[in-house]
């Protein structure tokens, strides 16, 4: 995994103005199934402990970093305050 420091810290304001190509940034499976479990469990810490994560992702130019509740979950795509995507296929990690 990279590390944190590589990835440029953006307020999610910013995100609505990204572009997302569409492939999977994950080459492996487990690695696919264990962000999916780590995205349930930072749904459930924004929506029951009002606990924020840090969601490492990567867009068109490059790997970024944001500090925020999720609010949601659909099967292509994380949902964040004031209806704000990321695609699940672009998220690296969530910690």
């Amino acid at each position: 995994m990279r590390t944190s420091a590589k990835f440029k810290a953006i307020a999610k304001e910013q995100i609505k103005f990204l572009k997302f190509p569409k492939e999977e940034v994950l080459q492996k499976k487990n690695a696919i199934v264990s962000r999916f479990k780590d995205i349930q469990r930072a749904l459930y810490l924004g929506n029951i402990e009002h606990q924020k994560v840090k969601i490492l992702f990567a867009d068109a130019s490059g790997y970024k970093k944001v500090e925020t509740t999720i609010w949601g979950v659909t099967d292509k795509s994380v949902i964040l305050k004031e209806s704000t995507i990321i695609p699940l296929s672009r998220i690296i990690s969530v910690v």
